[in-house]
């Protein structure tokens, strides 16, 4: 029997089937997610190598979150409810692979923390995959040619 926060989410889902299918899995929905990057970005924000990245292009902190929070939403659970393109974004950013591991490290100890072993593991594995694609786009963007993709663990 699901509650009514995964009654919710389901019926938010263009997948409605893949994403009760994703929620009963992994323990997550919504609201774990949405958590998962409140915590998350409250820790990017004041961390000393990714918050100025962030604080020099975001300005408008609860708009970014809901559209965090849809984007994990699609990632995780397959909702559709971001619609946007992450990498031109991220493309042109000044950042290395350190800036990446940073950031995975970060997710990583929020995930753990916040979902459920099952969670976590999924949406790790995801972050890493995002990490990944996105440094391969830095790395294209500033006409260099990709190093080997990094080892994450």
């Amino acid at each position: 029997m699901q509650s009514q926060n995964s009654n919710a989410t389901a019926l938010n889902s263009l997948r409605p089937e893949a994403t009760r299918s994703l929620m009963d899995k992994t323990g997550l929905d919504n609201a774990q997610l949405a958590v998962l990057v409140e915590e998350f970005y409250t820790k990017v924000r004041t961390d000393p190598l990714l918050g100025p990245i962030f604080a020099s292009r975001v300005s408008d902190w609860p708009a970014h979150m809901e559209r965090l929070t849809a984007f994990w939403s699609s990632v995780a659970l397959m909702t559709g409810q971001y619609h946007g393109a992450p990498v031109p974004a991220h493309a042109g950013l000044p950042v290395t692979w350190a800036h990446f591991e940073r950031w995975l490290t970060l997710f990583r100890e929020t995930a753990r923390r916040v979902c459920s072993p099952a969670g976590a593991a999924h949406v790790i594995e995801r972050a890493e995959r995002i990490a990944r694609s996105l440094h391969i786009a830095v790395q294209d963007a500033a006409g260099t040619a990709p190093d080997t993709i990094p080892n994450l663990r």
